[in-house]
């Protein structure tokens, strides 16, 4: 996967055929195929036809070129610049549909003077200047000759004959126009638009000049202009060309196969560096910033990626798209999965669009994902759509873990077999407690399947009939905010911790174990960097620098381009994706609100419900339970019981916080007096109003009390 994906394939020209043999696929002339080959040496009857000396090899060797131009090769570049050319033609109508006026008024001049034109044409015609000649040349001759009667009378008849001319040809004109302008008069209106213009159109021809053009000149606002000398000049002062002027032909230059052409909106290049220079197109990359400041534009604009040997490159072909502007700018686009009934966990996920707009799929099966950047970039909006997509499969087992305790995860209450909410003693020792749980599950998936025959397993690991046939779903471990959880406990816990989730990215994805994991400070202290190197897809928003780029996508991703250092503070929801070594997009991921994941998890629930797969927490969660059914329960008792979740009592001081920390618009104004006075108007019954936790006593809530608001039918069905 490169950074532009759909690139076309570069177009290469052959020009010595000689050259260009070694290593190419030739035809095969097969006159005889029962005819054994010789054992003298001797060639046999089928051979490859660029052997030496065979005089039809330049004719008959393949040619490199592709058949079909670079812009038909694939069914995404001609629908690109199909929809291109339709936004050319609508800008070119609304450009001139707003000068119609302005064309009207320039067209009746236009006619205006050819009119003019045509009556000076028509001049020497209408006032008979072929009998003109006769008459001065016999005048001429009658002063020369006064005495000459013939001469006179000749004159005479010479002048009458013009006289008559004139009047029968000035009557003859007359009598048309009068003609047309009766004709018109009475015709229907649309005939006299359509005489009118029969009329006026040769008229303006007429009276056009050379410079005079009737259309102004309609070219789009290019703003952003490149050609082959601008490409050269522009990596000549990156220093990746020898200096010199460029415009001599012994100066090195970049061999363009294909461009500058328009594509889309931005222009679209592939160019060869020159041999002899030691530039390759890694060093090309790296100069990106550089490169777009001598193009005039943001090196956001500008995307870059090596030509691969499987597309026809080498180590010097660079694929380059310069956008017109910022590509990542807009609305962002829905996320499909909004409107999905079920989605497969076995499919790539719908994660986003590039800066083309091509569709940006993300496979999860065999994977473990990080996400970093700096908050409120769309961090855990984007994390979300990978967890969406195993909602809407009932195979799906879902642990999630949130260090910020927020409410951006709480929705998962309603699927999640396991939910981790917050950092404080009780959700460190849950988080503990479900790593543990994963492990002892991905050993007993293992000792299963190394167990299953070879005609039922041949890969050992999971596969989609052996998790129905053995009740073995997929595990989506998801868990945000990692570097609260890291800062909170004790080094011998932390690192206990960093191990499990070791062991869990690294041999879980056999077993069928997705991990999904994020972080606002992928460092060395936050999140280890053995635990983010064994992460095999990683996406970036917006950071500070090339150094914390690189913490989150990889060491030295930034200088092969993969840089979320160049984002800004207008891109939210933008992310550098890695997939792979050399594999990385830039991404506008898609938009999956609050409200719409949480409609999603109620989706989630019910088809689990279906498949007889909704398990753990899910299973005995009130709340999500009281939802299911069309039972309203207090908000602020659901709430209540999300705090207390992985505690059977709590002080009034935590739980405040924890209210706080679930929705700061709601509870920010809360004390202990408005706590119980809302508990009590919701039903809540205390049977103490003092707990104790740990040897001290204080205010408090107990859970059994919160839960006892809840209707009967309700805890009945969530009896585990």
């Amino acid at each position: 996967m490169s950074e532009a994906t759909t690139e076309p394939t570069p177009v290469g020209t052959v020009t010595r055929l000689d050259d260009h043999r070694t290593g190419r696929t030739a035809l095969v002339v097969d006159l005889e195929k029962t005819t054994p080959a010789s054992t003298d040496g001797a060639v046999p009857q089928g051979e490859a036809v660029d052997r030496p000396g065979n005089p039809l090899a330049d004719w008959l060797t393949l040619p490199d070129t592709d058949v079909l131009p670079a812009w038909a090769r694939s069914r995404a570049s001609v629908i690109a610049n199909v929809r291109a050319f339709g936004r050319l033609t609508w800008w070119h109508t609304r450009y001139h549909a707003f000068r119609t006026p302005k064309y009207l008024v320039k067209t009746v001049l236009l006619a205006a003077r050819g009119f003019f034109r045509a009556t000076i044409g028509l001049w020497p015609t209408l006032s008979a200047q072929d009998h003109s000649a006769a008459v001065k040349a016999l005048r001429a001759q009658v002063k020369a000759r006064p005495e000459d009667v013939d001469l006179a009378v000749r004159l005479q008849v010479a002048h009458y004959a013009r006289t008559q001319t004139r009047r029968w040809r000035f009557g003859a004109a007359a009598a048309a126009v009068t003609a047309a302008a009766v004709g018109i008069a009475l015709a229907p209106p649309l005939l006299q638009a359509g005489i009118g213009a029969a009329v006026i159109t040769p008229l303006a021809y007429l009276g056009r000049g050379k410079e005079t053009r009737l259309l102004d000149q309609a070219a789009p606002p290019l703003k952003v202009d490149m050609s082959a000398q601008q490409l050269n000049e522009a990596l000549r002062a990156a220093g990746l060309l020898k200096s010199g002027s460029g415009k001599d032909d012994k100066d090195p230059k970049v061999h363009c196969t294909m461009g500058p052409v328009r594509d889309g909106r931005g222009w679209a290049v592939i160019f060869d560096m020159p041999r002899g220079g030691g530039k390759t197109a890694s060093d090309v990359l790296a100069k990106r910033e550089v490169i777009a400041q001598e193009l005039g534009v943001d090196e956001i604009q500008v995307i870059m990626s090596r030509v691969r040997a499987a597309k026809g490159g080498n180590a010097g072909r660079v694929t380059m798209w310069v956008a017109d502007d910022d590509p990542y700018l807009g609305t962002p686009n829905p996320s499909p999965l909004e409107k999905a009934e079920r989605f497969s966990i076995w499919e790539p996920v719908p994660f986003g669009q590039d800066a083309r707009g091509n569709r940006v799929a993300v496979p999860v099966m065999w994977q473990s994902m990080f996400f970093g950047g700096l908050p409120r970039r769309g961090k855990t909006f984007s994390q979300r759509l990978l967890t969406a997509a195993g909602l809407l499969d009932a195979y799906v087992r879902h642990y999630v873990a949130d260090g910020k305790g927020g409410a951006d995860w709480m929705p998962m209450k309603a699927v999640a077999h396991r939910l981790v909410m917050g950092a404080e003693d009780d959700a460190i020792d849950a988080l503990k407690a479900m790593l543990q749980e994963l492990l002892t599950e991905m050993e007993r998936r293992f000792a299963l399947l190394r167990d299953l025959p070879t005609s039922v397993c041949p890969e050992g690991k999971l596969t989609p009939d052996i998790m129905v046939k053995y009740n073995l779903p997929v595990i989506f471990v998801t868990i945000d905010e990692l570097q609260e959880y890291f800062t909170a406990m004790e080094r011998e816990d932390r690192e206990q911790v960093i191990n499990d989730l070791c062991r869990v990215a690294r041999r879980g994805p056999a077993a069928g174990f997705i991990s999904n994991f994020a972080s606002q400070r992928p460092d060395a202290e936050s999140v280890p960097a053995k635990l983010r190197e064994i992460i095999t897809i990683r996406y970036s928003t917006q950071v500070v620098d090339r150094t914390s780029s690189d913490m989150v996508l990889g060491k030295g991703k930034a200088a092969q381009g993969a840089d979320a250092s160049v984002l800004s503070e207008d891109h939210k929801g933008v992310g550098v994706l890695v997939t792979g070594p050399a594999s990385f997009v830039t991404v506008r991921a898609d938009y999956l609100d609050g409200t719409g994941f949480a409609a999603l998890c109620r989706k989630g629930r019910t088809l689990r419900e279906a498949a007889g797969q909704l398990t753990g927490d899910a299973a005995g969660d009130v709340t999500a339970a009281a939802d299911a059914a069309g039972v309203s329960v207090p908000a602020i008792v659901s709430d209540v019981l999300d705090v207390m979740r992985h505690s059977p009592r709590m002080f009034t001081t935590d739980l405040l916080a924890g209210l706080v920390n679930l929705d700061e618009d709601v509870y920010g104004d809360f004390n202990a007096e408005r706590l119980a006075s809302e508990l009590e108007a919701a039903g809540v019954k205390r049977t103490s109003k003092q707990v104790k936790i740990s040897g001290a006593n204080g205010a408090g809530y107990q859970r059994r009390d919160i839960e006892a608001a809840v209707p009967a039918e309700i805890l009945l069905s969530t009896d585990r």
